[in-house]
């Protein structure tokens, strides 16, 4: 039985039509590669693989494809189908993408796993913006007899909830036992994410009792989201009974946790709470990070704390972290209004040593705190401005 036909596109088409009296050879100039197709021996799937991987220019991609299927070793296989799909999305050609999917279709010789599809919704989804058709994908699949199991249900989720469509976001969950979809940990921490973001906080809390009733049990990524939307409100209270909360369930905060308050703190001025957060992260066993350190030294610099800053700093640096380019930034300003040159100096020095390049401005503010050569004669700021 000869294979279906690919639906092509008119430029393909036209292609197609002249090629027949093109000598195979010429067929798609400046790639000697496609040739092979043309050639009378017998090829192997995973040769047909190492053409069409190694074609440069996309739009020899179907026409070479509508060649290669009628060839009587023709075998469609999903490694193949794949890789167009991906090349296609690569070069933008998602129209040629949906060529193929009407193909697929209509030509039932190769069965399709669930990875496929999950990496056409990607295509659609992350490459395409196409957040409809990645719908439309999902609930086809029935339809290749492949279902699909909650790592594909909870991508389209989470594309939804990145995109900020919540009122979609509940109308696909509810779709999940039509799908035959159970419902896991991921899923509901996609939705907790995204009720924090729209505002609903209390739907969002009421999630936390939907756990145990799909057997499932809440980790850090569940409490995260909703500690985070409390803070942007302000609302420290709800926010540190959400961590008594995760301590009593046996849940331990990790690093990211502790610096959402920490974060939140210091954006409401409460940068003490935010320095003795990061004590007791020690405390509980909990090593800081980097974004740790960070945002206490970003506190300590809105407080024009400078000192304490600039200690701060150099142990963050003597650990090996790398302060951000916007706390050097404040660090120069807040010396430059003391008139701290020595340690600015030292700032300077790390700055540049990290690839910071100080820009006009900063040098305006230095050069106007220093004093002339002769009141500080130990500071010598050109070797850093030459360099």
């Amino acid at each position: 039985m000869l294979p279906r036909r690919i639906v092509l596109s008119a430029s393909a088409v036209r292609f197609l039509s002249s090629s027949h009296r093109i000598p195979s050879s010429q067929r798609f100039p400046g790639d000697d590669n496609l040739s092979r197709l043309s050639h009378k021996d017998w090829l192997a799937p995973n040769e047909v693989l190492k053409i069409f991987d190694n074609v440069k220019d996309p739009s020899f991609l179907m026409p070479a494809y509508e060649h290669y299927s009628r060839r009587k070793d023709y075998q469609p296989t999903e490694s193949l189908y794949t890789l167009l799909i991906n090349k296609l999305g690569q070069a933008r050609m998602f129209d040629e993408i949906e060529e193929i999917m009407k193909s697929l279709k209509l030509e039932k010789r190769c069965r399709l796993s669930e990875e496929f599809f999950y990496n056409v919704m990607r295509v659609y989804g992350n490459l395409a913006g196409r957040i409809k058709r990645a719908i439309e994908i999902l609930f086809d699949m029935p339809e290749f007899g492949c279902w699909p199991s909650a790592k594909s249900f909870n991508f389209v989720l989470n594309l939804l909830v990145s995109a900020k469509l919540f009122d979609v976001v509940h109308e696909i969950f509810m779709s999940a036992p039509k799908l035959g979809v159970e419902i896991d940990a991921c899923c509901l921490n996609i939705l907790i994410k995204g009720l924090c973001e729209s505002g609903d906080m209390d739907a969002a809390l009421q999630l936390l009792d939907e756990f145990p009733k799909q057997n499932s049990r809440p980790n850090v990524m569940t409490f995260s989201p909703l500690i985070r939307a409390f803070c942007l409100r302000g609302k420290f209270e709800e926010a540190f009974k959400l961590m008594e909360r995760m301590e009593k369930e046996g849940i331990e905060p990790d690093a990211i946790t502790f610096n959402i308050l920490i974060s939140g703190l210091r954006k409401k001025g409460r940068v003490e709470e935010g320095i003795e957060l990061l004590e007791k992260m020690k405390l509980k066993g909990c090593e800081p990070n980097p974004g740790s350190y960070q945002e206490v030294l970003y506190g300590l610099l809105d407080k024009n704390r400078i000192l304490e800053a600039n200690k701060m700093m150099g142990q963050m640096i003597s650990w090996g972290m790398r302060p951000s380019f916007a706390s050097y930034k404040k660090m120069i300003q807040g010396l430059c209004q003391e008139e701290a040159i020595s340690e600015m100096e030292w700032v300077l020095r790390q700055m540049v040593k990290q690839g910071f390049v100080p820009k006009t401005g900063m040098w305006w503010k230095i050069l106007q705190s220093v004093v002339s050569e002769k009141n500080h004669p130990h500071v010598n700021l050109d070797h850093i401005i030459d360099s």
